[in-house]
């Protein structure tokens, strides 16, 4: 369990470092930092604590999560969705993924390159098919969601 929280902690903290450095307003970096932690939360929880979900399959419901909270937040505080979806991905992003593929390449380990390669490819698909899925739902179920949650009346 500790460990978990460490996991969610740290992706807090590299969410708000990442947010700050390209600028994000400084209003939403709780929020930047709270999305980075949901999404690796849901992600790292799937994947390791159950039995259920591969890898590709816990990033694709770790970004559903955290794009739903992305437009939340987006329509709540009436900024970009950008702000918060960066957040939301910039966990999942399969860098070392990518970095291995790139070094099993150069050192003529093919076998290893393609295997690590189809993973980051089959994650980098999965962040996507989160993204496109949670945006086909339309703008006005958050808008009204937003209106319900925090009382306020439509005119």
């Amino acid at each position: 369990m500790i460990n978990y929280l460490i996991q969610i902690v740290s992706a807090a903290f590299g969410t708000l470092g990442l947010v700050a450095m390209i600028g994000a307003p400084k209003r939403h970096l709780k929020y930047c930092g709270a999305i980075g932690a949901c999404t690796w939360g849901v992600y790292y929880a799937l994947y390791n604590y159950t039995n259920l979900f591969s890898e590709p399959v816990s990033t694709l419901m770790g970004t559903a999560v955290g794009i739903m909270i992305a437009r939340y937040l987006a329509v709540r505080e009436k900024c970009p969705v950008t702000v918060f979806l960066i957040s939301a991905i910039f966990p999942l992003v399969p860098g070392a993924g990518i970095f291995w593929t790139t070094f099993y390449f150069s050192t003529n380990q093919m076998s290893l390159a393609g295997t690590k390669g189809f993973l980051a490819l089959k994650l980098a698909l999965a962040i996507v098919l989160g993204i496109v899925i949670v945006f086909e739902i339309p703008q006005s179920f958050f808008t009204k969601l937003v209106k319900m949650l925090h009382g306020k009346k439509e005119k």
